[in-house]
């Protein structure tokens, strides 16, 4: 494989499995393009058909690829083969393809598995020309979220511009891929009307350990339609479920998010993100057993106390590990965008720690984090200091709401793979946890989840979630007993002290 170019060649096993699965519809294509051709293991495969296509088109940056392609394809005669070294992204697919034959056209293939980000770290020119391709704005774009697939960008590409060809488009590639062009589909009105997705053994393949899949889509003038069923292997006749747009979103499981509709709306709180830092080896400390701190670095560090604060990461409250945590995490601003050069001299120990690590801080990539106060942080606010929390990892694919409580009369710190609702008191706390793990609301979760992607649960989904439409249907009397299990748990590292329950949603939320 090459690094640079994202380059997984399809063994030929895998080329054959995949179009012995598109001949299984029943469906002939007179004319083939492949986007990416590599070696020409599809190509050969095609020629080899008892009826093959009459054209094939294939693209290859490669040149030494091209060479054994286009030894492949010189052995057959009766199919005209034509295969050019260039780049994709410098052709206009609509004009640049001079067919001879005419018919239905089918794209197959495997585009590269990368993203414009890695090659960009690689220092590659296979690029498309850079452009905020999804419109995003603002802190999107400066975060990540403007960061894509090359094979995202392959499959928007190919959609828009033979569209008028009305292909049938199926490509490998990451299932992440396949649910973002459908999701972009969706948005932009392209004309998708069918869609399929096939899940593929990566590890078997590829040695890879991420979740692909064969993608099939058809481009054309009917009624647009996004949704895809998702099957098991390349040769199940029957899905295993159907993901599909609802409420403008994409969904995991249709039939399971048509059950619980209801709860698909607007959280009557504001999730939060736990703080960014980007500085781990020097933000984040651990007490040993005579109570010093040490950052990752091994260093002892003495610091003004007042800007540590316990922390808790995603696999601590999954697992939910002890509010006691041992670890610690240094926080420099009360505010986004809060002038940091007073820590000088309000917090000159803190001040000199900092400084003597300012390359950590100045090697950060993110461009957030440009033209801010030094040792800047992102994910802070008065919500942060809130002394309760309702937290959840972002990270892990079963979701598992944690209330969180002071430590040592210190509120408690999440990190930014976290989301959290802050609370003010231990009641609300615990009665927030209580609705959120009812089995109607993680039920809803797990019909939108997408137990493959890096980040399965996400602030925009937890912002969908009905809270009065989930409340309205669990009994209060086990409601309040549940809660009260919580509410012992979270008092019992303070002081006992009797619950104080509100009596309907409305009070619980204005706490």
């Amino acid at each position: 494989m090459s690094k640079e170019l994202g380059d997984f060649q399809t063994p030929p096993a895998l080329v054959t499995a995949v179009i012995e699965s598109l001949n299984s519809t029943g469906k002939k294509w007179s004319r083939v393009l492949e986007p990416a051709c590599g070696r020409g293991n599809f190509i050969k495969a095609l020629l080899n058909l008892p009826i093959p296509p009459r054209e094939i088109h294939a693209i290859e940056l490669q040149s030494n690829y091209v060479k054994i392609a286009e030894k492949i394809a010189a052995e057959y005669s009766s199919t005209r083969v034509l295969i050019q070294q260039r780049k994709l992204f410098d052709l206009d697919l609509s004009r640049d393809l001079q067919w001879r034959e005419t018919g239905s056209l089918l794209v197959v293939g495997n585009p590269p598995w990368v993203t414009n980000s890695q090659l960009g770290i690689e220092g590659s020119t296979n690029l498309p020309k850079k452009t905020n391709l999804k419109n995003f704005r603002g802190i999107d774009a400066l975060t990540g979220s403007s960061n894509f697939d090359i094979a995202e960008y392959i499959w928007l590409k190919l959609i828009r511009e033979l569209a008028f060809e009305e292909p049938t488009i199926a490509l490998l590639c990451k299932t992440t891929v396949a649910r973002k062009v459908l999701q972009f589909a969706y948005d932009n009105d392209l004309p998708i009307t069918s869609a399929s997705i096939r899940i593929i053994d990566t590890k078997k393949w590829f040695g890879a350990a991420v979740s692909a899949c064969l993608f099939s889509v058809e481009i054309g003038s009917g009624k647009p339609h996004y949704e895809a069923a998702v099957y098991q292997n390349l040769y199940t006749t029957e899905p295993e479920s159907t993901i599909s747009i609802a409420g403008g979103q994409l969904v995991a499981d249709l039939k399971a998010y048509n059950r619980l509709a209801f709860v698909d709306g607007v959280c009557p709180l504001t999730w939060r993100q736990g703080i960014k830092h980007d500085a781990a080896s020097v933000m984040e400390l651990a007490y040993d057993k005579l109570g010093c701190l040490h950052n990752k670095l091994g260093e002892t560090i003495i610091v003004e106390p007042e800007y540590t604060y316990p922390l808790l990461k995603s696999t601590d409250l999954f697992h939910q590990l002890s509010v006691i945590t041992e670890k610690a995490v240094i926080v420099t601003q009360k505010h986004l965008g809060e002038n940091t050069y007073q820590l000088q001299q309000v917090a000159p120990k803190l001040w000199s720690y900092l400084t003597a690590h300012f390359d950590t801080f100045d090697r950060r990539k993110s461009s957030i984090y440009r033209g801010k106060p030094p040792f800047s942080m992102f994910g802070i606010g008065e919500y942060s200091f809130a002394p309760y929390k309702v937290g959840i990892s972002g990270l892990h694919k079963t979701p598992k709401f944690r209330a969180i409580g002071p430590v040592n009369c210190r509120p408690v710190m999440l990190d930014d793979t976290c989301y959290f609702i802050p609370c003010y008191s231990p009641e609300q706390a615990a009665f927030l946890t209580t609705i959120l793990s009812h089995p109607i609301c993680l039920d809803f979760i797990y019909s939108q989840l997408f137990s493959d992607a890096k980040r399965p649960i996400t602030k925009k989904l937890l912002q969908r979630l009905n809270l009065k439409e989930v409340y309205d249907r669990i009994e209060f009397k086990s409601l309040l007993s549940q809660a009260n299990i919580e509410f012992e748990r979270l008092t019992t590292i303070t002081s006992k002290q009797k619950a104080i329950w509100p009596s309907s949603l409305e009070e619980l939320l204005e706490r």
